[in-house]
C-alpha cells in the first residue's frame, strides 16, 4: 500500500466508506479507524498526515460514526484549513468545520457576544503596527519600522501567553527572552497600547481568543452550548499551539476525550510566537489511554533527501530531538544532494537562476521550484537573478488567490457568460469549456503569450492564466463539463480557499514555507549568522534554527541544492563560514559525532572558479573585483545599485533619448523571440547602459544583466544603438538554449 504524493485535481469521490480507506498504508489506516476517545498522530515530515487526517474524518462521515455538524478540524493557516476542506469536499465528508483557532473563536465571539456581553462585538483591528506606534509616541518613543515590528511581535508573544503588562518584565527574565527593548519600556508601551484599544472599542486578533477563552470560563452555559454543537476535534499541526490557543481547546473539549491531535515536534519552528510542542511530548501524560500512531512513511522525498533530514536531526540535542522520527522513505532513488560553495552572494543567486532555468528547460515546471531563504530581505537579489535570466517567479505571502481583484472579476464575468449560454456572442465559435474560458478571461487582460515585465501586470496575467489551466485540466478530468459547473467549482474552492497554481518558481522565507512542497527546492545563503540566525544565542534557539533547516530540507521531493556564500559582495572578504548544521553531512566536512546514522552524499561544487568533486571541472572564471559607485567610488553591495554600477541617491547621468531607442529595440527583440522583454534585458540594465553609454565590447560586457552571452546575442546592436546608428530589424538568434 502506497498513499501516492501527487493525486489527480479532481477526483471521483468515493462510492463507498470503505473506499474511502483504499490507498491508505497501515499506518495511516489505523489514524482512519481511531475514531473514539484520545489519539495522538507523531507524522513526520512527508508521511501523508493531511491525507490521514482527512480519511479519517470523512470516513466517519461517510460510516454514519460522525455527524459532519459535530466535527470541527482546526488549523495554524487559512491556506492549510482551505485545503483541508477542499479534501474532505472531494471525498463526500461536506458540513465539516475546518478553520483556524482564529476563524472558529472569532465566529463563536460573533454569535454569542449579545448575550454574555452586550451590544455588538467591538470592531476588528486588521493591522495593529499603526495602534503601537502611536502608544510608543505616547510613551516619548519613535520607533523605525523594523522596531514597530519586533515590539508588535513582543505584544503578540504577550498575549498568546496569557502575560499582562505588568508581569511582562518578569516572563522575559524567566524565559530568558531577548527583547527588542528594555523589558520595563515594552511593557509601557503594551500597556498604552491596551488602553489605546479600550478606548477605541477595537479588539485585535489576540483578544478574539483571548475574549473567548474568557465568555467561556465566566458563562457555563454557552460553554455547555458550544460543547454541544461540536462533540469531536481535530487538531492540525499540534506542536504549534500556544498556551492561550490549548486553553481554548481545553474549554472546547470539556471533560470529553473525542480528541485526535498531530503534530511532529522536530517541526517546532514558531516558538518565537508563543508555540510550543510540549503539548504534542505530553499528550499521553494528560490523556494516559490514549491511542498513539507515528507515521513514518516518507511518501514526499527521494531517499537521498530523507538521508540527509535524517542525518541532521540525528545532531540535534533537547527534549524535541528525544522524540524524533527516522523517516523511510518509500520513493525510487533520485539524485544526490548537491553542495555549492560560491564566492560572493550575487554568485549565488545569478548561479542559482541559471540552474533554475536548465531544470526548466529540463521539463520541471517552475511551479515545482522553490527559492528558500532565512529572512525575506534575502529575496531581493533573487528576484533579479531569476529576472535576468527569463525565468518567472512569485512571491509568497501574497494576497489569497480569490481575494484579488482580477480574480473576482474574472468570476463575474464567467458568472455572466454562464448565465446568458450561447446568447453571449463572446462564445461564438468557442466549442469546448476551455476555449470559452479563454474567450471570456481575454476581455479582462488574459493573452495567449505572458506580457513584459514582472510587475502588477505579470501577476494579473498569471492570475488569470491559473484559471485557464484549471478550466483545462477541469474539462480532461469531466469530459462534457459546461462552464455553469466551472462556475460552480471555482465557488466552491473560493468557499474553501482551495487555490489553483500559479505557475512561478517560488520565492520564500523557510518559515513561509512550512507545509508547502516542491520537486525542486534550493536553501541558500547557509552560513553562520544566517543559519542559525545571529540572535539565536541559547542552545534551545538554536536546537530551533536546525528544525527550521530540517522544514526547509524536508520540502524537496527530487531535487535538493544547498548552498552558502563566503562574502556578502564581489571582492569582498571571504570570512564566511557553511552553516553548522552541515558539519559531518556534507562532503568533506567534519562534526560532531551523532545520535544516529548520518545523511549526506553527492558532490561538493564550490562554485565559480573552484572544480566541482564527482563534475566535469567548470570553464575557471576570474575573481570578481568589487563593483563601485562611477559617481562617488563607494562600493556597492546592493544588487541594484551594483546593475546601475552607482549609489540610488547619486545623481543619475542617464541619455533619456537613448534610454528610449533601447527600449523600443527590446520590445522589438522581446518580439520576434516570443518572449517577456525582461528576458532580453531587465529595465534597469538598459538604464544602466543609457547611463554608461558604451562604445566597446569590453566597456559593455562589464555592465551588470549583460555579461558574455547576451554580449554575443545582442551586442552589435547594443553598440550600434548607443552611437546612434540605425538597426535594420531584431537579431534573428531564437530562443537560448544555454
Amino acid at each position: 500500500m502506497t498513499a501516492a504524493t501527487h493525486s489527480t485535481l479532481f477526483p471521483q469521490v468515493p462510492e463507498t466508506p470503505d473506499a474511502v480507506l483504499d490507498g491508505l498504508d497501515p499506518e495511516q489506516r489505523e489514524v482512519a479507524l481511531a475514531l473514539h476517545g484520545p489519539v495522538c498522530v507523531l507524522a513526520g515530515a512527508g508521511t501523508g498526515k493531511t491525507r490521514a487526517l482527512t480519511h479519517r474524518i470523512a470516513y466517519g462521515v461517510r460510516a454514519g460514526i460522525l455527524q459532519p455538524a459535530t466535527v470541527l478540524a482546526v488549523t495554524f493557516t487559512n491556506r492549510a484549513a482551505g485545503e483541508m476542506r477542499g479534501r474532505l469536499r472531494q471525498l463526500g465528508a461536506t458540513g465539516v468545520q475546518a478553520r483556524t483557532f482564529h476563524s472558529a473563536a472569532l465566529r463563536q465571539l460573533q454569535y454569542f457576544w449579545p448575550k454574555a456581553v452586550g451590544g455588538e462585538l467591538p470592531r476588528l483591528l486588521e493591522r495593529k503596527v499603526q495602534l503601537v506606534a502611536e502608544a510608543a509616541a505616547r510613551c516619548e518613543l519613535r520607533l523605525d519600522r523594523n522596531e514597530l515590528r519586533d515590539v508588535t511581535g513582543e505584544i503578540e508573544w504577550a498575549k498568546v501567553t496569557q502575560t499582562v503588562p505588568a508581569d511582562y518584565p518578569a516572563a522575559v527574565a524567566k524565559t530568558q527572552r531577548d527583547a527588542p527593548r528594555d523589558p520595563a519600556v515594552l511593557a509601557q508601551i503594551y500597556s498604552t497600547y491596551e488602553q489605546l484599544k479600550r478606548d477605541r472599542s477595537v479588539i485585535d486578533f489576540e483578544d478574539v481568543l483571548l475574549l473567548t477563552v474568557g465568555i467561556l470560563q465566566d458563562r457555563n452555559d454557552i460553554a455547555e452550548h458550544v460543547r454541544g454543537q461540536y462533540q469531536h476535534f481535530v487538531v492540525d499541526e499540534y506542536q504549534d499551539v500556544s498556551p492561550l490557543q490549548q486553553r481554548l481547546l481545553d474549554l472546547w473539549v470539556g471533560d470529553r476525550d473525542d480528541l485526535c491531535v498531530v503534530g511532529d515536534a522536530s517541526q517546532t519552528i514558531y516558538s518565537f510566537t508563543g508555540a510550543t510542542p510540549d503539548h504534542l511530548l505530553n499528550f499521553r501524560t494528560r490523556h494516559p489511554g490514549a491511542t498513539v500512531v507515528k507515521l513514518v512513511r516518507d511518501y514526499r522525498s527521494t531517499p537521498q533527501v530523507v538521508h540527509l533530514a535524517n542525518g541532521l536531526l540525528s545532531q540535534a540535542h533537547g527534549k524535541a530531538a528525544d522524540h524524533r522520527l527516522e523517516l523511510v522513505s518509500q520513493r525510487d532513488k533520485g539524485p544526490e544532494p548537491v553542495y555549492t560553495e560560491y564566492g560572493d552572494e550575487p554568485t549565488e543567486a545569478e548561479s542559482t537562476a541559471r540552474r533554475i532555468r536548465d531544470l526548466i528547460a529540463a521539463g520541471v515546471p517552475a511551479g515545482e521550484i522553490a527559492v528558500l531563504y532565512r529572512v525575506n530581505s534575502q529575496s531581493e537579489v533573487y528576484e533579479q537573478a531569476l529576472a535576468d535570466a527569463g525565468v518567472p517567479y512569485q512571491l509568497r505571502g501574497a494576497e489569497r488567490f480569490f481575494e484579488r481583484a482580477e480574480v473576482r472579476e474574472a468570476g463575474t464575468a464567467l458568472r455572466g457568460a454562464a448565465r446568458a449560454g450561447r446568447n453571449d456572442s463572446l462564445l461564438d465559435g468557442a466549442e469546448d469549456l476551455a476555449s470559452q474560458v479563454r474567450a471570456v478571461l481575454s476581455t479582462k487582460g488574459w493573452t495567449g503569450r505572458p506580457p513584459a515585465g514582472s510587475g502588477a501586470v505579470r501577476d494579473r496575467w498569471e492570475s488569470l492564466a491559473a484559471l485557464v489551466r484549471l478550466a483545462e485540466d477541469f474539462e480532461a478530468a469531466k469530459p462534457g463539463a459546461t462552464l455553469t459547473d466551472l462556475v460552480r467549482e471555482l465557488d466552491e474552492r473560493a468557499a474553501a480557499q482551495h487555490a489553483p497554481t500559479v505557475q512561478g518558481v517560488t520565492l520564500a522565507s523557510l518559515h513561509a514555507a512550512k507545509g508547502l512542497e516542491w520537486d525542486a527546492v534550493f536553501l541558500v545563503g547557509l552560513t553562520e549568522g544566517m543559519m542559525p540566525i545571529a540572535y539565536a544565542k541559547t542552545d534551545e534557539q538554536v536546537e530551533e534554527e536546525r528544525r527550521l533547516l530540517y522544514v526547509g530540507i524536508t520540502r524537496a521531493r527530487i531535487h535538493l541544492s544547498l548552498s552558502w556564500a563566503l562574502s556578502r559582495s564581489p571582492g569582498g572578504r571571504a570570512n564566511r563560514r557553511p552553516t553548522r548544521f552541515l558539519n559531518g553531512l556534507r562532503p568533506g566536512s567534519t562534526g560532531a559525532g551523532t545520535r544516529g546514522g548520518v545523511g549526506g552524499g553527492g558532490g561538493i561544487d564550490r562554485g565559480a572558479g573552484r572544480a566541482a568533486v564527482g563534475r566535469t571541472p567548470a570553464v575557471e572564471r576570474r575573481p570578481r573585483s568589487p563593483v563601485r559607485c562611477r559617481v562617488c567610488g563607494r562600493t556597492l553591495t546592493d544588487a541594484g545599485e551594483m546593475k546601475l554600477m552607482r549609489c540610488e541617491e547619486c545623481p543619475s547621468d542617464m541619455d533619456e533619448a537613448l534610454y528610449g531607442r533601447l527600449y523600443d529595440w527590446r520590445a522589438a527583440q522581446a518580439a520576434l523571440l516570443g518572449q517577456p522583454d525582461f528576458c532580453v534585458f531587465t529595465e534597469k540594465t538598459l538604464m544602466a547602459i543609457a547611463e554608461a553609454v558604451p562604445s566597446t565590447e569590453g566597456e559593455l560586457v562589464v555592465i551588470a544583466g549583460v555579461g558574455n552571452r547576451k554580449l554575443s546575442r545582442f551586442g552589435t546592436d547594443i553598440l550600434a544603438i548607443c552611437a546612434g546608428e540605425a538597426i535594420d530589424g531584431a537579431s534573428e538568434e531564437g530562443p537560448d538554449e544555454t
